[in-house]
Protein backbone atom coordinates (compact mmCIF):
# COMPACT_ATOMS: atom_id res chain seq x y z
CA UNK A 1 0.00 0.00 0.00
CA UNK A 2 1.16 3.28 -0.81
CA UNK A 3 0.09 5.61 2.01
CA UNK A 4 2.44 8.54 0.62
CA UNK A 5 0.18 8.63 -2.60
CA UNK A 6 -2.69 9.50 0.10
CA UNK A 7 -0.86 13.04 0.80
CA UNK A 8 -0.70 14.40 -2.53
CA UNK A 9 -2.87 16.92 -4.48
CA UNK A 10 -2.96 19.03 -7.53
CA UNK A 11 -1.97 22.52 -6.93
CA UNK A 12 -1.98 24.89 -10.04
CA UNK A 13 0.98 27.11 -10.61
CA UNK A 14 -0.32 30.17 -10.02
CA UNK A 15 -1.46 29.67 -6.46
CA UNK A 16 2.52 29.45 -4.95
CA UNK A 17 2.88 32.56 -3.53
CA UNK A 18 5.76 34.31 -5.11
CA UNK A 19 6.35 37.48 -2.84
CA UNK A 20 4.71 38.48 0.53
CA UNK A 21 1.90 40.56 0.76
CA UNK A 22 2.83 44.54 1.49
CA UNK A 23 0.99 43.88 5.15
CA UNK A 24 1.43 41.05 6.82
CA UNK A 25 -1.42 40.96 8.21
CA UNK A 26 -3.59 41.02 5.45
CA UNK A 27 -3.00 37.31 4.58
CA UNK A 28 -5.74 35.41 4.53
CA UNK A 29 -7.20 32.93 7.29
CA UNK A 30 -8.79 30.14 7.23
CA UNK A 31 -10.16 28.70 10.33
CA UNK A 32 -10.94 25.02 11.10
CA UNK A 33 -12.75 23.76 14.16
CA UNK A 34 -12.59 20.42 15.17
CA UNK A 35 -15.15 20.61 17.72
CA UNK A 36 -18.04 21.31 15.34
CA UNK A 37 -16.05 20.22 12.07
CA UNK A 38 -16.40 23.86 9.86
CA UNK A 39 -14.61 25.73 7.89
CA UNK A 40 -14.05 29.68 8.17
CA UNK A 41 -12.36 32.09 5.59
CA UNK A 42 -11.00 35.29 7.47
CA UNK A 43 -8.14 37.75 7.91
CA UNK A 44 -4.72 37.03 10.02
CA UNK A 45 -5.34 40.56 11.46
CA UNK A 46 -8.66 38.54 12.95
CA UNK A 47 -6.83 36.39 15.22
CA UNK A 48 -7.11 38.56 18.37
CA UNK A 49 -11.41 37.99 17.61
CA UNK A 50 -10.27 34.04 17.99
CA UNK A 51 -8.31 33.71 20.42
CA UNK A 52 -9.20 34.76 23.70
CA UNK A 53 -7.57 35.39 27.47
CA UNK A 54 -5.23 33.07 28.44
CA UNK A 55 -4.34 31.52 25.74
CA UNK A 56 -0.84 31.19 24.71
CA UNK A 57 1.20 31.28 21.65
CA UNK A 58 4.02 29.77 21.23
CA UNK A 59 6.86 31.02 18.75
CA UNK A 60 9.86 29.72 17.44
CA UNK A 61 12.67 32.30 17.85
CA UNK A 62 14.87 31.24 15.26
CA UNK A 63 16.43 33.81 12.75
CA UNK A 64 17.13 32.81 8.88
CA UNK A 65 21.24 33.12 7.96
CA UNK A 66 22.05 34.50 4.13
CA UNK A 67 23.29 30.51 4.00
CA UNK A 68 23.05 30.23 0.32
CA UNK A 69 26.34 30.58 -1.27
CA UNK A 70 27.31 31.81 -4.97
CA UNK A 71 30.37 31.61 -6.35
CA UNK A 72 33.06 29.83 -9.11
CA UNK A 73 35.47 27.03 -8.60
CA UNK A 74 38.10 28.32 -8.75
CA UNK A 75 40.16 25.57 -11.18
CA UNK A 76 37.42 25.48 -14.28
CA UNK A 77 35.50 28.57 -13.50
CA UNK A 78 32.49 26.72 -13.75
CA UNK A 79 29.26 28.19 -11.56
CA UNK A 80 28.85 27.06 -8.56
CA UNK A 81 26.47 27.09 -5.55
CA UNK A 82 25.95 25.68 -2.15
CA UNK A 83 23.91 25.90 1.20
CA UNK A 84 25.65 26.31 4.38
CA UNK A 85 23.93 23.80 6.64
CA UNK A 86 25.72 24.48 10.37
CA UNK A 87 29.57 24.30 11.37
CA UNK A 88 31.21 22.73 14.47
CA UNK A 89 33.05 24.24 17.05
CA UNK A 90 36.42 24.22 15.19
CA UNK A 91 34.62 26.54 12.62
CA UNK A 92 34.41 23.82 9.65
CA UNK A 93 31.49 23.76 7.77
CA UNK A 94 28.86 21.39 6.40
CA UNK A 95 27.26 22.64 3.46
CA UNK A 96 24.95 21.25 -0.29
CA UNK A 97 26.69 21.59 -2.86
CA UNK A 98 25.53 22.01 -6.82
CA UNK A 99 27.64 22.69 -9.84
CA UNK A 100 28.73 20.84 -13.03
CA UNK A 101 31.45 18.09 -13.34
CA UNK A 102 33.46 15.92 -10.55
CA UNK A 103 34.31 18.05 -7.46
CA UNK A 104 37.64 17.26 -5.56
CA UNK A 105 38.45 17.68 -1.60
CA UNK A 106 40.96 20.52 -1.59
CA UNK A 107 39.17 22.73 -4.18
CA UNK A 108 38.86 26.24 -3.92
CA UNK A 109 35.37 28.08 -4.34
CA UNK A 110 35.27 31.84 -4.84
CA UNK A 111 32.33 33.27 -2.84
CA UNK A 112 30.56 36.53 -4.51
CA UNK A 113 28.76 38.22 -2.64
CA UNK A 114 25.27 39.89 -3.55
CA UNK A 115 25.99 43.21 -4.09
CA UNK A 116 28.94 42.03 -5.63
CA UNK A 117 31.40 43.95 -3.96
CA UNK A 118 33.23 41.28 -2.03
CA UNK A 119 34.68 38.06 -3.01
CA UNK A 120 36.13 35.12 -0.53
CA UNK A 121 37.51 32.02 -0.65
CA UNK A 122 35.89 28.72 0.33
CA UNK A 123 37.81 25.46 0.52
CA UNK A 124 36.17 22.20 0.04
CA UNK A 125 37.94 19.74 2.81
CA UNK A 126 35.91 16.23 2.32
CA UNK A 127 33.29 14.81 0.92
CA UNK A 128 30.45 13.54 3.26
CA UNK A 129 27.02 11.66 3.08
CA UNK A 130 23.99 12.52 1.05
CA UNK A 131 25.63 15.22 -1.32
CA UNK A 132 27.21 17.25 1.47
CA UNK A 133 30.60 18.74 2.28
CA UNK A 134 33.03 20.06 4.60
CA UNK A 135 34.01 23.01 3.84
CA UNK A 136 36.57 25.88 5.68
CA UNK A 137 35.58 29.64 4.59
CA UNK A 138 38.52 32.18 4.45
CA UNK A 139 39.01 36.31 3.92
CA UNK A 140 40.53 39.37 5.06
CA UNK A 141 38.20 40.10 7.49
CA UNK A 142 38.31 38.15 10.98
CA UNK A 143 35.11 37.33 11.88
CA UNK A 144 32.43 34.67 13.10
CA UNK A 145 30.38 32.55 10.67
CA UNK A 146 27.09 34.50 11.17
CA UNK A 147 28.65 37.56 9.94
CA UNK A 148 30.87 35.98 7.62
CA UNK A 149 27.24 35.25 6.02
CA UNK A 150 25.36 38.15 6.41
CA UNK A 151 28.48 39.43 4.28
CA UNK A 152 28.34 37.06 1.48
CA UNK A 153 25.16 35.28 1.29
CA UNK A 154 22.02 35.00 0.01
CA UNK A 155 18.52 34.46 1.40
CA UNK A 156 17.87 31.01 1.05
CA UNK A 157 14.60 31.13 -0.22
CA UNK A 158 12.96 27.49 -1.71
CA UNK A 159 13.01 27.12 -5.47
CA UNK A 160 9.52 27.39 -5.39
CA UNK A 161 10.18 30.73 -4.83
CA UNK A 162 11.74 32.51 -8.04
CA UNK A 163 13.58 29.48 -8.40
CA UNK A 164 15.71 30.72 -5.02
CA UNK A 165 16.76 33.61 -6.49
CA UNK A 166 16.65 36.43 -3.92
CA UNK A 167 15.44 39.92 -4.03
CA UNK A 168 16.90 43.09 -1.64
CA UNK A 169 13.41 43.02 0.13
CA UNK A 170 13.58 39.31 1.12
CA UNK A 171 16.35 40.03 3.79
CA UNK A 172 13.46 41.50 5.48
CA UNK A 173 10.43 39.99 5.02
CA UNK A 174 11.77 36.12 4.58
CA UNK A 175 12.07 36.77 8.40
CA UNK A 176 9.72 36.84 11.55
CA UNK A 177 9.77 40.02 13.24
CA UNK A 178 10.66 38.41 16.59
CA UNK A 179 13.91 36.64 14.86
CA UNK A 180 16.77 36.58 17.45
CA UNK A 181 19.06 33.07 17.59
CA UNK A 182 20.85 32.64 14.28
CA UNK A 183 21.00 29.22 12.95
CA UNK A 184 17.85 28.45 10.36
CA UNK A 185 18.57 27.47 6.47
CA UNK A 186 14.66 28.36 6.01
CA UNK A 187 12.28 30.30 8.00
CA UNK A 188 9.25 28.99 10.32
CA UNK A 189 6.84 30.25 7.79
CA UNK A 190 3.68 30.79 9.85
CA UNK A 191 5.68 33.08 11.88
CA UNK A 192 5.56 35.51 8.68
CA UNK A 193 2.03 36.51 9.48
CA UNK A 194 3.25 38.70 12.66
CA UNK A 195 3.69 42.23 12.89
CA UNK A 196 4.88 43.49 16.06
CA UNK A 197 1.70 45.94 16.43
CA UNK A 198 -0.40 42.82 16.74
CA UNK A 199 1.71 40.88 18.79
CA UNK A 200 1.32 43.79 21.02
CA UNK A 201 -2.17 44.07 21.00
CA UNK A 202 -2.53 39.88 21.54
CA UNK A 203 -0.65 40.68 24.77
CA UNK A 204 -2.79 43.46 25.43
CA UNK A 205 -5.39 41.08 25.45
CA UNK A 206 -4.35 38.95 27.92
CA UNK A 207 -2.67 36.36 25.19
CA UNK A 208 0.49 35.62 26.27
CA UNK A 209 3.91 34.52 24.78
CA UNK A 210 6.83 31.81 24.73
CA UNK A 211 9.36 30.58 22.62
CA UNK A 212 11.15 27.71 21.82
CA UNK A 213 14.33 27.12 19.55
CA UNK A 214 14.44 25.19 16.50
CA UNK A 215 16.88 25.85 13.84
CA UNK A 216 15.29 24.90 10.23
CA UNK A 217 17.36 22.68 8.24
CA UNK A 218 17.40 21.01 5.31
CA UNK A 219 14.91 18.34 5.32
CA UNK A 220 12.68 21.12 4.70
CA UNK A 221 13.23 21.06 1.14
CA UNK A 222 13.24 17.45 0.70
CA UNK A 223 10.21 15.59 -0.11
CA UNK A 224 9.42 12.19 1.28
CA UNK A 225 10.68 9.26 -1.21
CA UNK A 226 9.05 6.44 0.53
CA UNK A 227 5.57 4.27 0.09
CA UNK A 228 5.47 3.96 3.63
CA UNK A 229 5.80 6.92 6.43
CA UNK A 230 7.10 4.70 8.83
CA UNK A 231 10.16 3.73 6.59
CA UNK A 232 11.04 7.84 5.74
CA UNK A 233 14.47 8.98 7.15
CA UNK A 234 13.27 12.43 9.34
CA UNK A 235 15.78 15.06 9.27
CA UNK A 236 17.37 16.18 12.36
CA UNK A 237 17.38 19.52 13.66
CA UNK A 238 18.82 21.38 16.48
CA UNK A 239 16.05 22.23 19.41
CA UNK A 240 15.80 24.27 22.76
CA UNK A 241 12.99 24.36 25.23
CA UNK A 242 13.10 26.02 28.09
CA UNK A 243 12.54 25.75 31.80
CA UNK A 244 11.10 29.05 31.56
CA UNK A 245 8.89 28.23 28.41
CA UNK A 246 7.81 24.99 30.09
CA UNK A 247 6.59 26.92 33.11
CA UNK A 248 4.85 29.52 31.16
CA UNK A 249 3.05 26.88 29.50
CA UNK A 250 2.14 25.09 32.35
CA UNK A 251 0.91 27.88 33.88
CA UNK A 252 -1.06 28.62 31.10
CA UNK A 253 -2.67 25.32 30.70
CA UNK A 254 -4.11 25.28 34.67
CA UNK A 255 -5.47 28.24 34.00
CA UNK A 256 -7.53 27.05 31.14
CA UNK A 257 -5.60 28.53 28.37
CA UNK A 258 -4.98 26.84 24.63
CA UNK A 259 -1.29 26.33 23.37
CA UNK A 260 -1.68 28.11 19.98
CA UNK A 261 2.00 26.53 18.90
CA UNK A 262 3.07 29.07 15.63
CA UNK A 263 4.06 26.50 13.15
CA UNK A 264 5.07 22.87 12.98
CA UNK A 265 8.33 23.63 14.08
CA UNK A 266 6.99 24.79 17.78
CA UNK A 267 4.49 21.44 17.60
CA UNK A 268 7.52 19.48 16.82
CA UNK A 269 9.81 21.13 19.62
CA UNK A 270 7.03 21.00 21.78
CA UNK A 271 5.90 17.45 21.66
CA UNK A 272 9.85 16.84 21.44
CA UNK A 273 10.01 17.71 25.01
CA UNK A 274 6.63 15.94 25.80
CA UNK A 275 7.60 12.53 24.56
CA UNK A 276 7.86 11.35 28.23
CA UNK A 277 3.54 12.40 28.46
CA UNK A 278 5.11 15.33 30.30
CA UNK A 279 6.53 18.66 29.17
CA UNK A 280 10.05 18.83 30.37
CA UNK A 281 13.10 21.34 29.25
CA UNK A 282 14.85 20.04 26.33
CA UNK A 283 17.92 20.66 24.44
CA UNK A 284 19.53 18.84 21.50
CA UNK A 285 18.91 17.35 18.00
CA UNK A 286 15.15 16.17 17.17
CA UNK A 287 14.36 13.76 14.29
CA UNK A 288 10.61 13.50 15.19
CA UNK A 289 8.26 12.89 12.74
CA UNK A 290 4.66 13.19 13.26
CA UNK A 291 2.54 10.59 11.54
CA UNK A 292 -0.50 8.72 12.66
CA UNK A 293 -1.17 7.89 15.12
CA UNK A 294 0.30 10.20 17.27
CA UNK A 295 -0.71 11.64 21.10
CA UNK A 296 -0.73 15.37 21.25
CA UNK A 297 0.28 16.24 24.80
CA UNK A 298 2.02 19.94 25.07
CA UNK A 299 0.04 21.62 21.41
CA UNK A 300 -4.01 22.10 21.92
CA UNK A 301 -4.22 24.70 18.62
CA UNK A 302 -2.01 25.07 15.58
CA UNK A 303 -1.29 28.17 13.27
CA UNK A 304 0.27 27.14 10.03
CA UNK A 305 0.90 27.87 6.16
CA UNK A 306 -0.47 25.05 3.61
CA UNK A 307 2.48 23.16 3.29
CA UNK A 308 3.62 20.80 -0.14
CA UNK A 309 2.32 17.61 -1.66
CA UNK A 310 4.14 14.39 -0.15
CA UNK A 311 5.83 16.39 2.91
CA UNK A 312 6.55 15.56 6.47
CA UNK A 313 4.70 18.88 6.88
CA UNK A 314 1.49 17.97 5.05
CA UNK A 315 1.67 14.68 7.35
CA UNK A 316 1.91 16.65 10.78
CA UNK A 317 -1.01 19.11 10.02
CA UNK A 318 -3.60 16.37 8.71
CA UNK A 319 -2.42 14.11 11.78
CA UNK A 320 -3.03 16.88 14.04
CA UNK A 321 -6.56 18.77 12.51
CA UNK A 322 -7.89 14.94 11.20
CA UNK A 323 -7.51 13.60 8.50
CA UNK A 324 -10.41 14.25 6.43
CA UNK A 325 -11.32 17.81 7.92
CA UNK A 326 -7.83 19.02 6.70
CA UNK A 327 -8.24 17.37 3.11
CA UNK A 328 -11.68 19.64 3.18
CA UNK A 329 -9.82 22.49 4.11
CA UNK A 330 -7.10 22.48 1.44
CA UNK A 331 -9.76 21.48 -0.94
CA UNK A 332 -11.50 24.91 0.00
CA UNK A 333 -8.14 26.70 -0.27
CA UNK A 334 -7.75 26.08 -3.70
CA UNK A 335 -10.95 26.27 -4.51
CA UNK A 336 -11.18 30.04 -3.01
CA UNK A 337 -7.51 31.01 -4.38
CA UNK A 338 -5.88 30.84 -1.14
CA UNK A 339 -2.02 31.83 -1.58
CA UNK A 340 0.06 28.54 -0.85
CA UNK A 341 3.54 28.10 1.00
CA UNK A 342 6.06 30.05 2.60
CA UNK A 343 5.11 33.68 1.66
CA UNK A 344 1.02 32.29 1.30
CA UNK A 345 -1.92 32.54 3.47
CA UNK A 346 -2.42 30.89 6.56
CA UNK A 347 -4.65 27.97 8.75
CA UNK A 348 -5.48 27.93 12.02
CA UNK A 349 -6.37 24.83 13.83
CA UNK A 350 -8.21 24.89 17.06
Amino acid sequence: MNELAAYDFDLPRELIAQKPLPIRTDSRLLVVRRAEQKIEHLYFRDLPELLRKGDMLVLNDTQVVPARLVGRRERTGARWTGLYLNHDETGIWQILSKTRGKLEAGEAIILESPDRKFNAQLMLLAKLENGMWAASPTSDEEEGTFTFLKRMGHVPLPPYIRDGEMAPEDIETYQTVYARKPGAVAAPTAGLHFTKDLLRKLKEQGIDQAHVTLHVGMGTFRPMQTEKLDEHVMHSEQCLVTRETCAAIQAAKIGGGRIVAVGTTVVRSLESASLSGELRPFRGPTDLFIRPPFDFHAVDALLTNFHLPKSTLLVLVRTFGGDALIKQAYEEAIAEKYRFYSYGDAMLIV
